[in-house]
């Protein structure tokens, strides 16, 4: 009964990134180049996922498939990195010389056709010696990946001060970071199983199963198919919206009410449609949205406030900018999925001592 629960919560899991794929590939609207990249991402992940299943369940797998199946670890390092600097850089392109990287996956992919059964025998020494330096190899390559993507990351995020971040950077960002940290889980369960045996193989599918469910429900939220490097555009649109951003922001002029389109444009000495497009391609956001956004983390901070607990929900409306408790209520809802009143409920559940 066990073993059955377990192919179903793994074999979920795989099946799970497949069709992800499949719609990142052939359903999403936006054929972006990082599209592609995380939809690869995801089947050199189930392929390798499921070999580590069908290892789990079946002990007579051919030591060249086991060898193949380790060698897509090659590859994910790779589509990892490619992914992050296409999320992360305008106009990122996988070039012929970036190509060069996957050499290490194409000697070991084709090797693991020509290992023989008898390598796999504990009792040759050799054979353990090779095939335990081969997977040191393996894990440590994706290992410096990941850290490579993880230092792109960083960089990006050092070169920025947060008021200058526009939303649609900001989520770029949070999804890279998710990402990098679900790769680390489950390179950190696989190699526990390696130098822990206590710990059953499985564990590694099972873990990769809940990340993926994970990264795809925050995915989903984050709508992170639409985006791609060009957010992090240095254009000259994307200059003055930081600008902008930076007034809007530090001045709090989102809290005035009789802020309009109109006032912020003559901050930045434009007319009303150039800074609506300014904001529109840069934000991806209209006007409205972008105002409300901050008026509704302002509200977030009131309502969970002890000083602010005895004020109703349309005096912290008002004091956030907004005109009437209807609009409070709509914009609060389309950013946090929930009603000021239930947000400050939620807050307000006392733990027992």
């Amino acid at each position: 009964m066990l073993d059955i629960l377990l192919i179903l919560l793994s074999g979920a899991g795989l099946l799970h990134g497949m069709f992800f794929a499949v719609y990142l590939f052939f359903f999403n609207n936006k054929r972006t180049l990082p599209n592609l990249l995380l939809g690869l991402i995801l089947i050199v992940m189930a392929f390798r996922i499921g070999k580590s299943v069908l290892l789990y369940f079946s002990k007579e797998l051919e030591s060249q498939f086991i060898f193949a199946g380790l060698s897509l670890l090659l590859l994910i390092g790779p589509l990892l990195r490619w992914y992050t600097s296409a999320m992360t850089k305008p106009g990122f392109k996988v070039r012929r010389a970036n190509f060069s990287e996957i050499i290490p996956f194409a000697l070991v992919f084709i090797t693991s056709f020509f290992v023989p059964n008898e390598w796999l025998n504990e009792n040759n020494t050799k054979s353990v010696v090779v095939f335990a330096s081969c997977i040191i190899f393996i894990y440590l390559h994706l290992a410096c990946y990941i850290f490579i993507a993880g230092r792109t990351v960083w960089y990006v995020v050092k070169g920025y001060s947060r008021a200058s971040l526009t939303k649609a950077q900001t989520t770029v960002l949070q999804w890279l970071k998710l990402m990098l940290i679900g790769f680390v889980i489950i390179w950190v369960s696989y190699v526990f199983n390696i130098i822990e045996d206590k710990v059953p193989y499985i564990v590694g599918p099972i873990v990769y199963a809940v990340v993926i469910y994970y990264l795809s429900y925050r995915a989903f939220i984050l709508k992170i198919n639409r985006s791609d490097g060009s957010v992090f555009d240095t254009s000259e649109k994307t200059k003055l919206f930081r600008q902008l951003k930076k007034i809007v922001v530090e001045q709090k002029l989102y809290l005035e009410s009789t802020i309009s389109l109109a006032s912020i444009s003559k901050l930045i000495d434009k007319n009303m449609q150039q800074t609506s497009e300014i904001i529109n391609q840069t934000a991806k956001q209209n006007f409205n949205d972008f105002i409300n956004f901050y008026r509704v983390q302002e509200a977030k901070k009131l309502l969970l406030s002890d000083k602010e607990q005895k004020f109703t929900i349309a005096s912290v409306a008002f004091d956030t900018g907004f005109s009437s408790l209807s609009s409070f209520n709509s914009a609060f809802k389309k950013f946090e999925g929930a009603t000021p009143s239930s947000y400050r409920n939620r807050s307000n559940i006392v733990e027992p001592n």
